[in-house]
């Protein structure tokens, strides 16, 4: 039984909850993630973990409410339970060794984003973390970012929340400051961390990205995840879902993520209008 202990609404479409999952919890690292349903006959969906607590045995995930089956998955509350709740699956995002890292999220990557942050502090190295949203309505985990960051920039396209910018905009002027990193992971929209790469490329700085927003299935059977780096095909669940920056065909990538775009649509509709059915 995978009990939700704790719900929390992080802004108008992004929902925080912490789930009973100790076989989960006690093998759990930075960069993996679980795949659940959130009913019996539901849609079987892969999230990455975005917490855990060993101890307690508990998984916390963050999702953006997007399409059908995480609307399924808001409309259930505290002490009520998950069908499935499967993992930790993927590889965990390699960070022993690293000494001086920027860490750099966009939007609700920032909650894939907070866990390596989260790790590569505990571990001792120098984090300095760049988090951009669209607005400050959209603005999550905000005191998380700062108790792991040894400097913390915060970004948003409006300005109404710490500097108006890009992400990119702040890690170049970290690094013209003088900041020499190990490495550079970013984790969010496919175009951010495109242009993420496409900057630490010329300044030669290795970089990881996250290619969790093209997970489908999360085994490898469905090959939606299936992109190309190195002019290789790889999987994002299986191979993944971290991989060099700067080897990735973003464009690729973009263009089949956008390809199931009106379906999504049509089945948030559909669900909708059978959970105002249900609420009746």
């Amino acid at each position: 039984m995978y009990t939700i202990l704790d719900k929390k609404k992080l802004n108008a479409t992004v929902t925080k909850m912490v789930i009973e999952a100790p076989l989960v919890a006690r093998k759990a690292q930075p960069g993996q993630f679980i795949i659940f349903r959130a009913t019996e006959d539901g849609e079987r969906v892969p999230l990455t973990i975005s917490d855990y607590d060993r101890d307690n045995g508990t998984v916390t995930i963050i999702f953006q409410i997007v399409g059908a089956t995480t609307m399924e998955l808001n409309q259930l509350e505290v002490g009520e339970t998950l069908a499935d709740f499967v993992g930790p699956l993927g590889t965990p995002s390699a960070l022993e060794g690293l000494k001086k890292v920027a860490v750099v999220g966009g939007g609700v990557g920032c909650a894939i984003a907070y866990p390596v942050a989260k790790k590569l502090h505990e571990l001792g190295a120098e984090v300095h973390t760049i988090v951009g949203f669209r607005s400050k309505d959209l603005m999550i985990l905000e005191q998380e970012f700062e108790a792991v960051s040894d400097r913390i920039c915060k970004m948003s396209d409006d300005g109404s929340w710490g500097e108006k910018g890009l992400v990119t905009h702040a890690l170049e002027a970290l690094i013209r400051e003088g900041n020499a990193y190990d490495e550079v992971i970013a984790i969010g929209p496919l175009i951010m961390m495109k242009f993420v790469a496409q900057l630490t490329k010329t300044y030669g700085i290795k970089t990881v990205v996250s290619m969790n927003p093209i997970m489908i299935d999360g085994t490898g059977m469905c090959g939606c995840c299936r992109l190309t780096v190195g002019g290789e095909t790889r999987f994002a669940c299986v191979d993944g879902p971290d991989f060099d920056g700067h080897l990735v065909d973003f464009d690729e990538a973009m263009h089949r993520g956008g390809m199931y775009r009106d379906a999504e649509t049509k089945a948030r509709e559909h669900a909708c209008r059978l959970l105002q059915k249900a609420g009746d």
